[in-house]
């Protein structure tokens, strides 16, 4: 069993994944060839974006969209520990203050009650996580960097196809940063990413930017990094749009299912998704004691796992001076406790019953006390 299936994934798009890579062989236009202006136009129009700027990654979309916002050293931006790691560190490379606040233990995205208490004169943006496939209460926090004039960026990287208070994630605040790393809702065959604004400005500055700063070719009007994505993979991401809206509801289907039947499971929490939003499950997370033992006999069983993540970024070395160890305990308790199953839009439903069936054997073996689910 894949804990993502890219390989049925491949051989349902084999043709125009192949055709559509062809093509760029025989044009030879490796770098901001005609697919990347063509995959901007279809992911804009699919997030109702004003702008989408492709960039190789959606750990250089959330650089950039910092650099865009021309934030200076010592400014603060809040977001969220409980995320990978490209989160904290582009705000740290930018030369910016992280400010963590802690998740809701339910959905274990950032916690809107905590953020306004976290802004100071030097705060300048809120970097919420949409984690997991679900978008965070962006209402709210958009409404308080209203109120106090900050900007903010939705690192989207987990999210994108999602869908909140009617509205596609990415495309709900100053900036929307996703990914298209492989195993991501949609992924190319290596890295990518991509940047999303309704803003004129806040655009041009992050194409330049992703081309070392340039306005026109050797003008370097502004401090800038190699940020392209590559011609190949926009014509993957492009062959894979074909059948994303399909993906999209399979996913919500599968979704949907695994949390019907964890219901049923003792010993099992599950990430609650919030009545005025959906999600696209990049990750199908849920909450067990024990995990390390769970793991090994899923394991054992040939069933993959994963743990994302398993220490938030407050705890981690190379963030420890931004935060004190003890300032958001829920993202420690959800870091020893989440456990990710397998989940693609090619999931069989064999292999999910398959899935849910031995975690709620291996549960059922553990000692009583080790069997309550805590979120």
């Amino acid at each position: 069993m894949q804990f993502t299936d890219l390989k049925s994934q491949y051989a349902a798009l084999k043709t125009s994944i192949d055709t559509r890579i062809q093509r760029v062989l025989d044009h030879g236009q490796y770098i901001m060839g005609p697919e990347v202006k063509e995959l901007e136009s279809a992911l804009a129009a699919f997030t109702g974006a004003r702008h989408c700027i492709t960039v190789a990654s959606g750990t250089e979309a959330l650089l950039i969209a910092l650099m865009a916002l021309d934030l200076q050293p010592g400014d603060e931006v809040i977001t969220t520990p409980f995320t990978f790691a490209a989160t904290g560190e582009m705000i740290v490379l930018a030369g910016c203050r992280p400010v963590f606040v802690d998740i809701e233990a339910d959905t274990c995205n950032i916690d809107v009650k905590g953020i306004e208490a976290k802004i100071t004169p030097r705060t300048r943006a809120i970097m919420p996580v949409s984690l997991y496939g679900q978008v965070a209460d962006m209402a709210e926090i958009n409404a308080i960097a209203a109120r106090h004039g900050l900007a903010v960026i939705e690192d989207a990287a987990q999210s994108f196809g999602a869908v909140y208070q009617g509205r596609r994630s990415c495309a709900l605040s100053t900036f929307g940063a996703t990914s298209f790393f492989p195993s991501k809702p949609l992924g190319c065959y290596g890295d990518g990413g991509a940047l999303f604004t309704d803003d004129d400005r806040l655009a041009q500055a992050a194409r330049e930017i992703r081309i070392h700063g340039q306005s026109a070719r050797y003008t370097h009007t502004r401090l800038g990094v190699g940020g392209r994505m590559d011609t190949l993979q926009c014509a993957v991401v492009l062959a894979k749009l074909e059948r994303f809206d399909w993906e999209l509801r399979r996913r919500a289907e599968l979704g949907a299912r695994y949390q019907r039947l964890l219901a049923e499971v003792p010993g099992v929490g599950q990430v609650t998704v919030r009545a005025d939003r959906n999600s696209v499950f990049a990750q199908l997370t849920v909450f067990v004691e024990q995990r390390g033992a769970v793991m090994a006999a899923l394991q054992a069983a040939g069933v993959p796992t994963a743990v994302h993540y398993p220490k938030p970024l407050h705890h981690q070395v190379a963030y420890a001076a931004w935060c004190c160890p003890d300032c958001c305990p829920l993202s420690v308790a959800a870091g020893q406790r989440v456990m990710s199953l397998p989940m693609s839009a090619d999931l069989t439903e064999a292999d999910q019953d398959r899935v849910v069936t031995l975690l709620a054997e291996t549960l059922a073996a553990l000692p009583a006390a080790a069997g309550a689910a805590v979120r």
